[in-house]
């Protein structure tokens, strides 16, 4: 049996000067305050202006331009990485710009996450009137799907809120700047090699099929000013070798997760014994929540084939792969000392007033695990 787990890939649009530095990945920017070991080092641009730009408005792009304008006050309660912590303490960013290709009511996040968004104190939230029309298209979009619906509401009420309320100086600022697609990045004259905005193309939709409107760029440009910029455009999945792939849209082909050898007209022709859950399976949408579920049926799938003796497996199993991760040398870390990291961290949080003080580094987490 065989059980494959999503691989991702990020994937953007090919962009000049790809390699000024202040531009990173949003899940470069993620690890860096969640506290990865391999991205505890990351030095994110937080100082030299007061702008900084997200490609992208899905649910990733969100929890970024949460991070980066949320007071630190509220911050330093949470499991958030001291390092992180302490660079934002000393942030110069005001004003976070997300860019989105098509308009409010194709943005691609969860009503969940921008209502915590729109929950932030002292925060300005800036749309332009015009981005907030709707054309009979659109009203169609949100007639076959409620979700669309509720998240165009919680935007304009936002906007509508915004235009009532007093200017304050030094209240920070969300841009959800829609219609706009990047072209390439600037390089800043005082500092070379060093990003100072982003070339924007505008945007008209375009009706494609029943019901699907597609951003097509209008040859107008504009500049966006920023010292730092966060990639959050999307993932794809890449195929896994021996599988059947759909490269049209980024998955294995599965019926409940059950992995598709072949199709014959409308009759799909599953390979016993081969199973795929996450992005892999079904795309990259959803949150934590989603996987949950996802797994839960490729899950039941197996269970129901192990009882229906649709297959019978020839393999090791667990004892097979720790026999392998030996014969490799494979340093491995056994839940009994994940438990240990997990209550050093919890221990150092509650010292700190926090749910947890991550360790940062491989050497103290291997140290965790060993005592």
């Amino acid at each position: 049996m065989w059980l494959c787990l999503h691989m991702v890939l990020k994937v953007t649009k090919i962009l000049a000067f790809q390699s000024l530095s202040g531009i990173y990945s949003a899940r470069e920017f993620v690890w860096w305050y969640n506290g990865h070991p391999d991205y505890s080092s990351l030095k994110p641009d937080l100082k030299t202006s007061d702008s900084a730009v997200i490609l992208g408005q899905g649910n990733v792009a969100l929890d970024v331009a949460r991070i980066l304008l949320r007071p630190t006050t509220e911050l330093a309660s949470t499991d958030i990485a001291t390092h992180a912590l302490s660079a934002l303490k000393e942030s110069s960013i005001r004003k976070v710009y997300l860019i989105g290709r098509r308009g409010p009511v194709q943005a691609a996040l969860t009503a969940k996450e921008l209502r915590e968004v729109l929950g932030i104190k002292n925060l300005h939230i800036r749309i332009k009137q015009t981005d907030l029309s709707v054309t009979p298209a659109d009203e169609e979009e949100m007639k076959t799907s409620r979700a669309r619906k509720r998240i165009y509401e919680l935007l304009s009420k936002a906007a509508a809120a915004a235009k009532t309320s007093e200017a304050d100086p030094d209240q920070r600022e969300l841009h959800f700047v829609f219609f706009r697609q990047p072209d390439q990045f600037l390089e800043s004259d005082e500092r070379k090699g060093h990003v100072s905005g982003v070339n924007l193309q505008k945007t008209i939709l375009e009706s494609v099929g029943t019901g699907k409107q597609i951003a097509v760029g209008t040859g107008e440009f504009e500049d966006l000013n920023c010292s730092m910029v966060l990639k959050a455009i999307g993932y794809k999945s890449v195929p896994v070798n021996g599988l059947p792939f759909d490269h049209k849209k980024g998955v294995v082909p599965n019926v409940k997760g059950r992995v598709v050898s072949h199709t014959s007209g409308d009759i799909s022709q599953t390979e016993p014994g081969l199973y795929v859950c996450g992005w892999l399976k079904r795309g990259p949408v959803g949150i934590i929540a989603t996987n949950l579920y996802c797994a839960e049926e490729t899950v039941g799938s197996i269970s129901e084939d192990i009882e229906e003796g649709v297959w019978k497996s020839s393999k090791a199993g667990s004892k097979g792969l720790m026999q392998l991760l030996e014969k490799r040398k494979v340093k491995k870390v056994e839940f009994s000392g994940w438990e240990k990291i997990d209550a050093k961290e919890k221990q150092m949080g509650i010292e700190r007033n926090k749910p947890r003080e991550k360790l940062v580094t491989w050497e103290d987490l291997l140290a965790a695990a060993a005592n």
